[in-house]
């Protein structure tokens, strides 16, 4: 019996896995490092990911900073090569420090709150990180396909990049 899991992990239209360069940089603690571990688990785990006009996957896709972007070297299985898109993380910087700040408040708030109040602080955190989300998709559009799961995954991801402890 093939699962709707099994399905996507066979499709050409995912990534299988993603590495990042060492321009990336440590990351400031062993608590940064797990969820940068987790992040990556989360989207390899589930997407759906096609590079537009290029040959069918599934791909790697390898992460660097060059120049103050983040360059997305995407190749196939064999490490050829299929595209490399350098996005700036200008637009991000913003929405990042905002979603930090909600989910700092989110965690406070859950010592200290009554439900309603961690309740709209959640509500409010998830809003920033779909709007972190439409702008992953905006910034991919004609470049690299993928659905708003897959993008709430790869923004996830932006953000622990950005993590400084």
């Amino acid at each position: 019996m093939t699962t709707e899991n099994d399905s996507a992990e066979k499709s050409p239209h995912r990534l299988i896995e993603v590495k990042l360069d060492a321009s990336i940089g440590a990351l400031p603690n062993p608590d940064a490092e797990h969820e940068r571990q987790v992040a990556i688990y989360d989207l390899v785990e589930e997407n759906t990911f096609r590079v537009i006009d290029k040959a069918d996957g599934p791909y790697v896709l390898n992460l660097s900073i060059v120049d103050k972007r983040l360059v997305w070297e995407v190749a196939l299985s064999n490490g050829e090569v299929v595209t490399i898109v350098g996005l700036s993380l200008s637009p991000f910087r913003r929405i990042v420090k905002d979603y930090y700040f909600m989910c700092d408040s989110y965690f406070q708030a859950i010592r200290n709150s009554t439900p309603s109040q961690i309740e709209t602080i959640d509500m409010a955190r998830r809003g920033l990180h779909n709007e972190g989300s439409d702008l992953v998709l905006a910034r991919l559009d004609g470049k690299i396909e993928t659905d708003f799961n897959t993008a709430r995954r790869l923004f996830t991801l932006i953000c622990v990049l950005h993590w400084r402890g």
